[in-house]
């Protein structure tokens, strides 16, 4: 389907609902990329908020804990269980943060490190779909665009 018979159908689908209300759409985008990634997530045994863990730790090994909730979107309050469960799968590492005993810090272990790759690659072929979907200068706007938005209150 090209970009223009996609937006000639955005209102079909939802009723209309999803029209201008950004919290709407931007619910629906992720529930599509969701829906996408789901099969391969379920296959491995992962929930998206173990993936967005794990892909946190893939770009950057070694966070303290508060950092990997921040930038995994994942509430403090659940983050120490779901590193627990990554754990004992031997998929993340927690060990005590040499510059700060006070410290927690987390990285992916080497299976951990092997999946999120193969993870990452799936979730690159959903983001290739959406591309071809959108058009490469229109999905690179996306991306950009999005981006910016945790940064607007800074």
């Amino acid at each position: 389907m090209t970009p223009q018979e996609l937006a000639g159908r955005m209102g079909e689908d939802t009723g209309d609902l999803v029209g201008p209300s950004l919290g709407l759409l931007l619910a629906h985008a992720e529930h599509t990329v969701r829906l996408r990634l789901g099969p391969v997530l379920a296959e491995a045994g992962l929930s998206v908020e173990h993936w967005r863990i794990m892909a946190v730790l893939l770009a950057r090994p070694g966070l303290p804990m508060a950092s990997v909730a921040t930038a995994a979107v994942v509430p403090s309050a659940t983050l120490t269980r779901h590193v627990d469960r990554l754990v004992d799968r031997a998929l993340v590492v927690r060990r005590i943060d040499p510059a700060d005993k006070r410290r927690v810090v987390v990285a992916l272990s080497p299976m951990g490190t092997e999946l999120a790759g193969r993870l990452r690659a799936a979730e690159r072929s959903v983001e290739d779909e959406i591309s071809t979907g959108l058009g490469r200068s229109r999905y690179a706007a996306l991306v950009r665009e999005l981006s910016l938005l945790p940064h607007l209150s800074d």
